[in-house]
């Protein structure tokens, strides 16, 4: 069992700016995270909002500025997906597919996860053509891609890949729930096809193995032939790793101020990175008054 100040689940915008404030204060953090530094960062086509960058700046950049970040201040990074987690009453018990760690203080900074489309059934063999992230995606070249949603991501999506693609967006709606300046680049663009008020109905393979997506309009049905289907339909807290019984009693465990939730996993639609980066500092920021109240 290796013991650490504290544990950050997430190498996110969150976690990793509460662990540079944790270093602050000499406070030993460790990330623990599953795939890649960035979180949803990875995704992004450019942050136009974030301070600091009056010109934008991609998210794939802004990644490797935190990384650079986290080297500067020798902050300890472990890949390793955590599997379950326990509150004991003075300390968490993490464990991962690797390892196990105690520690006094947690902070919970794991995002979110995709959800998925359940309107029909994907057939099995069209796996490889299905995508719920973009970045797998991000270095196709004449394809044609179709991805269905309606919000900031779906728009932001289809901006990015459309440098070098084909895409189409799909909205089961009349209305769109993405930023207005967002909808007009997507509109002025010419590689990009907006079609509102049209349902999946069936998804099957077409010729080539490509994906053929069998829908129904106003007017009446229509097929979509493509490369590839990504779906940005919405996405939900990662928190499969806590508990039955710390599921049950995570707000109790809060008021305690030991745990503490960050970023995107606790925001709801309010995923920002400004906002992800602000409540890691102040998790960290409250984290060292309490220790400083128990050395009182």
């Amino acid at each position: 069992m290796k013991i650490k100040d504290v544990i950050i689940i997430g190498g996110g915008p969150a976690g990793i700016s509460c662990a540079i404030q944790l270093t602050r204060y000499d406070i030993e953090p460790l990330i623990l995270e599953k795939e890649k530094l960035g979180g949803l960062l990875v995704n992004a086509n450019y942050l136009e909002n974030y301070l600091g960058f009056p010109r934008g700046i991609k998210g794939k950049d802004l990644t490797e500025l935190l990384k650079e970040q986290l080297k500067k201040h020798k902050i300890n990074v472990f890949f390793e997906e955590v599997m379950t987690l326990v509150s004991n009453k003075d300390f968490f018990e993490v464990t991962t597919n690797k390892s196990s760690y105690d520690s006094k203080f947690l902070v919970i900074a794991s995002g979110t996860k995709p959800k998925e489309f359940k309107e029909c059934p994907i057939p099995d063999k069209l796996a490889p053509k299905i995508f719920y992230e973009v970045y797998p995606l991000i270095d196709l070249k004449n394809k044609k891609i179709v991805i269905v949603g309606a919000g900031d991501a779906a728009f932001d999506y289809a901006l990015n890949l459309s440098r070098e693609n084909k895409v189409v967006i799909l909205n089961r709606s009349e209305s769109s729930n993405c930023l207005p300046v967002l909808l007009r680049r997507a509109r002025e663009s010419a590689e990009i096809d907006y079609i509102k008020n049209i349902k999946i109905q069936r998804i099957s393979s077409s010729y080539g193995d490509r994906v053929k997506l069998e829908c129904l309009t106003p007017e009446g049905s229509k097929n979509i032939e493509a490369d590839f289907l990504l779906f940005a339909i919405g996405r939900m807290p990662c928190l499969d790793f806590l508990s039955a019984e710390l599921s049950r009693e995570v707000n109790e465990v809060k008021k305690n101020s030991r745990m503490y939730l960050a970023g995107d996993v606790k925001n709801g639609i309010f995923r920002q990175t400004a906002i992800a980066v602000g409540d890691g500092i102040m998790s960290a920021m409250k984290i060292y008054n309490k220790i400083k109240e128990e050395e009182k």
